[in-house]
């Protein structure tokens, strides 16, 4: 009788000590780990507004049917899609020369709140960097900080993946603003 108990008593400990050791280890190893490259750019965006031809680098080319292409069409924008290709810089000024392009997408997806969705690269052609770095995901453009993944890129950065956050570093009206990009890559090859 008491080999039994001994017997399930053991075996309810080795079935803990593996239930403990299969939950604890990935989430330590996942909140341990750090960066293996860690990046900050800025890009900027000036949409085109009808009148700004020259100068513009995004445009809405999509947008509801009783929607304006040139003039945003309601407060939240919901149903608009505008694509871009914005120069990055390394600092904040639009002036700085660009060390790549921004070039993608983004729509406005919810109707209550003011938010997007995004789907862009980072195309570099600087001597500092080659390729690309591709991001997706949403953009709740109201928070002051905003995470999308890195889902991959090209030359330089193979194959990477990551976080980045990004924030409104200025906007002027709804023709222009600047977004810095704070990279954090886990996947380096």
């Amino acid at each position: 009788m008491r080999s039994k108990h001994q017997i399930l008593t053991l075996f309810l400990a080795i079935l803990l000590l593996l239930n403990l050791g299969c939950f604890a280890s990935p989430r330590k190893s996942i909140r341990s780990r750090r960066p293996c490259k860690e990046m900050v750019f800025y890009f900027h965006d000036i949409i085109y507004n009808g009148k700004n031809f020259k100068n513009a680098t995004a445009t809405i080319v999509g947008a509801p049917a009783w929607g304006n292409h040139t003039i945003l069409a309601n407060n939240n924008h919901f149903g608009n899609v505008v694509v871009f290709d914005d120069p990055i810089t390394l600092d904040n000024n639009l002036h700085s020369p660009p060390v790549g392009r921004a070039q993608g997408f983004y729509i406005y997806d919810k109707k209550e709140i003011f938010t997007a969705w995004l789907g862009f690269s980072f195309v570099f052609n600087s001597t500092a960097h080659k390729g690309s770095i591709n991001f997706a995901g949403a953009d709740p453009l109201m928070n002051k900080t905003r995470d999308i993944s890195v889902i991959g890129g090209t030359g330089d950065f193979f194959m990477t993946r990551g976080v980045a956050t990004i924030m409104t570093d200025s906007f002027e009206g709804e023709v222009y603003f600047r977004l810095r990009v704070d990279i954090k890559l886990y996947e380096c090859w």
